[in-house]
């Protein structure tokens, strides 16, 4: 069995193949029981956008026999596909940026004196 570092590992090796756009994983490791982590990306366009998911999807599916939940790819503004112990976020730029996921997921920086 795939431990969940392994697979986010095989996550970000498709986005990067399929040139997702700023790609940011944030551990969720002790913050949240419904993931280990978190991937957040952009695509330039909904069929990019709509792309990028699909062929995660498949890829896990066809290489490691996981199943995924996948969400929102009709539209293509944002696609979330939960694939247990990773979540993963495919955006629009603009739809990325209206949601700020990543303000809210970010671990929260030291107070400075």
């Amino acid at each position: 069995m795939m431990t969940s570092d392994e697979l986010l590992g095989h996550i970000l090796a498709s986005l990067e193949d399929d040139k997702a756009e700023d790609v940011v994983s944030i551990s969720l490791r002790g913050r949240s029981e419904m993931a280990d982590h978190m991937v957040i990306c952009s695509g330039r366009s909904s069929r990019q956008v709509a792309a990028i998911a699909e062929k995660l999807v498949d890829r896990l599916k066809q290489d490691h026999g996981r199943q995924s939940r996948i969400e929102g790819r009709e539209t293509g503004d944002w696609v979330l596909i939960d694939t247990g112990d990773v979540i993963v976020h495919v955006f629009r730029p603009e739809v990325r940026e209206f949601y700020q996921l990543e303000k809210m997921w970010m671990p929260s920086r030291a107070a400075r004196d």
